[in-house]
């Protein structure tokens, strides 16, 4: 008797599906004058193609206020670094076409993705942060995380 496996859950129930893959997934922390950022990464292998060194990943990054002040995101700065050591360096304004503004106690979610040409490497950066009562700038920093895939040969990170 063959046992038929299951229909993937990403059908049936894509939120719950979600949900269990953003718990799995790693998480990267780190905390600057009361904002938290956290970044979960996935591989995307529908996306991916080895054979013309081809891998992506999204990742989500996760943005909160727990501080009294409210702050805005102005820019972003990247370091995407691929399995040879080779680093890109990325600027631009917002993030994802935003420059959202977190009032105290404020989250601010979004996903995006990255692809190198080879099978692993990792990211760091910095959002350029407001305080618009004040005028006065900072960065906070987005914590180094490492972008796997199955296909990795050996770590270099």
């Amino acid at each position: 008797m063959s046992h038929k496996p299951a229909p993937p859950r990403l059908v049936a129930d894509p939120e719950a599906s979600l949900a269990e893959a953003m718990d799995a997934a790693p998480r990267y922390e780190a905390v600057t004058r009361d904002i938290t950022i956290s970044v979960r990464t996935f591989w995307l292998e529908d996306q991916s193609l080895p054979e013309d060194h081809h891998y992506a990943w999204a990742y989500h990054i996760r943005i909160e206020n727990s501080g009294d002040e409210t702050v805005q995101l102005l820019s972003r700065s990247w370091e995407i670094t691929d399995g040879r050591g080779k680093t890109d360096h990325i600027h631009g304004e917002g993030v994802v076409g935003e420059q959202p503004i977190l009032v105290a106690n404020e989250v601010f979610e979004y996903t995006s993705g990255a692809a190198l040409p080879t099978p692993c490497g990792f990211m760091r950066g910095l959002f350029h942060m407001i305080v618009p009562a004040t005028s006065e700038r900072f960065e906070a920093t987005i914590p180094a995380f490492s972008l796997d895939s199955p296909h990795r040969l050996g770590l270099v990170h």
